[in-house]
């Protein structure tokens, strides 16, 4: 790859497009969108990306306008002749949606990795996807980082004693794991059984929180259904606080008064999707240094590992 990359955001992504760039010590590029009365959009380039290395960044959180302007984005680039375009993805949406959990249902995930394919992007740059295995629906590189490098030193300057670390439901388990691990603590976890989707039915703690600070691991909050009947549960069973921990504040429905109504004493998160109104309870830390040091090492040829701490 070339030394002088170019950064360009899309609308929803513009803010931490606009620190990730500063963080590398360069600009976002003129990147409009036209916007006809009916609401479709034309993304075009107000400068040339010719023979360059074009990072688009965008989250592709609801509504879908978000995933097509990146689509179209990067449609735009490959006839303007970039030479390579990497899709910087810190929220990757759909990745719910990454296999068959019941009949006669899409896998939106990899039906994402295919339109950004077709698009035209050479490589994909993305953090704490739902599900890893959606690395191997593309046929294109995929660098996937994870927000440890900036949660674990966060848990450590918080000095606490008698800590341990907690999974919101069995499929949050291997990554509260890989914390506890990491950490040196115990690990607990609470069984969930839903009605549907976006709905607890009933919850079962599982490993003891008694006198404890609890450190609770997820990768995205939604409705916040799920993390504060947990953390209501954790305090329930003798825990002294409960802090939660989820990269991807998507934040939907009733979820921001539920989180001020609940026991959690801190709910932290990163700013791969802005929030949509401020909570005292929410605190944000930034993902730009990183994204923009994994993009350094991109450029210049060099291993990512060195970013991962576990």
């Amino acid at each position: 790859m070339s030394s002088q990359p170019k950064f360009f955001a899309c609308r929803s992504s513009a803010f931490l497009a606009d620190k990730i760039a500063k963080s590398f010590g360069s600009e976002l590029g003129k990147l409009h969108v036209l916007e006809f009365s009916d609401g479709e959009i034309q993304p075009y380039f107000e400068e040339s990306v010719r023979g360059c290395d074009v990072f688009i960044i965008q989250s592709t959180f609801p509504p879908s306008d978000n995933l097509m302007e990146l689509l179209l984005a990067i449609d735009a680039a490959r006839r303007a002749s970039a030479r390579n375009i990497i899709a910087v993805i810190p929220y990757f949406g759909f990745a719910r949606q990454d296999r068959k959990d019941r009949p006669r249902v899409s896998i939106g995930s990899k039906l994402v990795a295919n339109l950004l394919t077709a698009a035209g992007v050479t490589r994909i740059m993305t953090m704490d996807l739902h599900a890893d295995q959606i690395q191997g629906f593309f046929d294109v590189p995929v660098d996937h980082l994870y927000a440890s490098a900036i949660f674990a030193p966060y848990i450590r300057s918080l000095g606490l004693d008698n800590m341990v670390v907690a999974a919101p439901d069995i499929g949050g388990s291997k990554r509260a794991n890989s914390y506890s691990k990491f950490l040196g603590l115990e690990m607990a976890m609470v069984y969930k059984q839903r009605a549907k989707a976006n709905q607890v039915q009933a919850m079962t703690m599982i490993g003891d929180v008694q006198d404890k600070h609890v450190i609770m691991i997820d990768d995205m909050v939604d409705t916040a259904g799920t993390l504060t009947k947990a953390a209501d549960l954790m305090i329930d069973n003798g825990a002294l606080t409960v802090r939660a921990f989820c990269t991807h504040p998507i934040l939907s429905g009733n979820a921001y008064e539920r989180i001020m109504q609940s026991k959690l004493t801190e709910m932290v998160v990163t700013d791969t999707i802005p929030l949509k109104q401020s909570c005292d309870k929410i605190h944000v830390l930034s993902v730009a240094d990183l994204f923009s040091d994994v993009i350094k090492k991109l450029l210049e040829d060099e291993s990512i590992s060195s970013t991962f701490i576990f």
